[in-house]
């Protein structure tokens, strides 16, 4: 079965850096796009970024470009997020999806 499993969140303070990682298994991930998506406490999920599946063209939210990264190593079978100068309105749990299947999701929070 598709197994999503995030990792890499914490506590940072503002301007600074995270890596997330999203490990996939039970489907072909090379063949897919990937997607992260956040949701902060009363707000809605929002996409954050994605990428094709073989990372050669990407997206991302008007309100991380410039500072986030998606990413994704095919051999791993693993997608990731480099997320640098955080800042508070960043705090959210961010989720690994692919097509209708979703991560548990890993708590970001940024706060000094």
């Amino acid at each position: 079965q598709v197994q999503l499993v995030e990792s890499g969140g914490g506590l940072v303070q503002p301007g600074g850096s995270l890596r997330l990682s999203c490990a996939a298994s039970g489907f072909t991930f090379s063949s897919y796009a990937m997607s992260w998506y956040r949701q902060a406490p009363g707000k809605e999920r929002d996409l954050v970024a994605a990428i094709t599946s073989t990372g050669d063209s990407t997206n991302y939210a008007d309100s991380v470009k410039g500072r986030f990264t998606i990413s994704r190593d095919n051999a791993k079978n693993t997608v990731y997020l480099q997320m640098n100068s955080l800042k508070p309105e960043d705090t959210a749990v961010y989720y690994c999806r692919f097509v209708q299947f979703w991560g548990q999701g890993t708590q970001v929070t940024v706060s000094s």
